[in-house]
């Protein structure tokens, strides 16, 4: 599986938190988040695309499940679908690698 599919994962998983799930979906969504935002931000560093490396280490900070932003769930919805936007245009324009 290569880092394009994984980002379409996690759009796929951003666009169900929209719905009403159990609690934990959404802890292992903060997860899931976190660890490939972290991911595509050292991935930016490396190919010297620091404008994403910017952006995806926000959202890994915003969805970090060490310490939680605490936000309503309509606050939420529009950080998911803006998220999801993010990780969508990234699959086009963000390098897997050097």
């Amino acid at each position: 599986m290569d880092f394009k599919q994984v980002r379409l994962i996690v759009i796929a998983m951003l666009l169900l938190g929209i719905l009403d799930f159990p609690y934990a979906y959404y802890t292992l969504l903060r997860i899931v988040v976190t660890v490939v935002s972290a991911f595509a931000a050292y991935n930016a560093v490396e190919n010297d695309q620091q404008p994403w490396m910017i952006i995806f280490g926000a959202v890994a900070i915003l969805f970090n499940p060490i310490i939680p932003i605490y936000l309503n769930k309509e606050i939420w919805v529009v950080i998911d679908v803006i998220v999801a936007g993010l990780f969508g245009v990234s699959v086009f324009v963000l390098k897997d690698g050097k």
